[in-house]
């Protein structure tokens, strides 16, 4: 008798405890899924790299030691979002091969796209304005380079030359991410000398790895990129030297006075350079939203340091 109420209240408690296993899975499952549908929505619609241009200009800011302007940080996340919505939007046909879910969403959106192209453009516009020339000038700067990048003059886009691409890319990244805070307050020229090197090179090695996740659907297309023309073996060693330039770089600016207070949010920047370099560089590594939230994402992480630190700081 007791023997068999023990098996059953067993017996009850294999059931609760399965029905309980399934339900934590399935809670699992729905979180994972919708977590995966938010992270697609901001990579593919554009929002997450203009947020990243959001938190690069906040960090410019910081290095430059000036108060951040609300309305330049607005104004740099809308130009952004123009810019890179618009080149994919011209990319389609590349982006079927490399990557058919982001082809998918923006054709398929095509239309809002376009109105969200126009909306974001405008109120860069007039954030811009709100500030002073300069910001406007600035603000149109990455515009005119988007344009001549994703639209072909005399049958050739910048984006179709070896290099090229990447050089401009990175170029845009750098004259927004150093130029907007000028607009606020100019500063020393050499600091602003080192602030332009450290996003140019962060973001010519940024396009790059972009290139090696594109390195299939380019060489189908026919586009020579870094990538396809190196082999992933030396653009890996390529990218591994750039980033390696900015250690005489962080000593020589240490030794200037400049961004004595970041030091230690620099050096990490510089590993963890070095740490998605080498994960995103490896033979046979299909790559996918993760280079968006690692790599596109590095200044939000950055930001979000600098916060943590303010905090224990306090």
């Amino acid at each position: 008798m007791v023997f068999t109420a023990s098996r059953k209240n067993l017996d009850n408690f294999q059931c609760f405890f399965l029905k309980f296993n399934s339900r934590i899975l399935c809670f699992k499952k729905y979180h994972y899924l919708f977590f995966h549908k938010c992270v697609s929505f901001l990579t593919q619609s554009s929002i997450f790299i203009a947020l990243n241009c959001f938190f690069l200009l906040y960090f410019s800011f910081l290095l430059y030691d000036i108060g951040e302007d609300f309305n330049v940080l607005l104004s740099s996340f809308f130009i952004t979002f123009t810019v890179y919505s618009f080149d994919k939007l011209s990319n389609i046909k590349e982006d079927l091969i490399s990557l058919p879910e982001r082809a998918e969403f923006i054709y398929r959106y095509r239309k809002i796209i376009s109105g969200a192209i126009i909306a974001s453009y405008i109120l860069a516009f007039f954030l811009s304005i709100l500030t002073n020339p300069y910001a406007l000038l600035t603000v149109h700067f990455p515009l005119f380079i988007g344009l001549v990048y994703s639209i072909k003059l005399l049958n050739i886009r910048f984006k179709d030359i070896t290099g090229i691409k990447n050089i401009v890319v990175a170029l845009s990244w750098a004259v927004v991410g150093t130029s907007f805070p000028l607009a606020i307050s100019f500063q020393d020229v050499d600091k602003i000398i080192y602030v332009f090197y450290y996003i140019f090179i962060k973001f010519f090695i940024n396009t790059t790895l972009f290139d090696i996740r594109d390195i299939k659907g380019d060489s189908m297309n026919g586009v020579i990129t870094i990538p396809v023309f190196l082999g992933l073996k030396k653009s890996k060693n390529l990218l591994l030297i750039l980033n390696s330039t900015f250690i005489p770089w962080l000593m020589f600016s240490h030794l200037q006075g400049f961004f004595q207070e970041y030091i230690f949010i620099l050096i990490f920047s510089i590993l963890y350079g070095y740490w998605y370099i080498w994960h995103f560089c490896g033979e046979g590594r299909e790559i996918g939203e993760s280079l968006d939230l690692l790599v596109d994402g590095e200044f939000i992480i950055i930001v979000f340091l600098v916060s943590i630190r303010y905090f224990i700081w306090i």
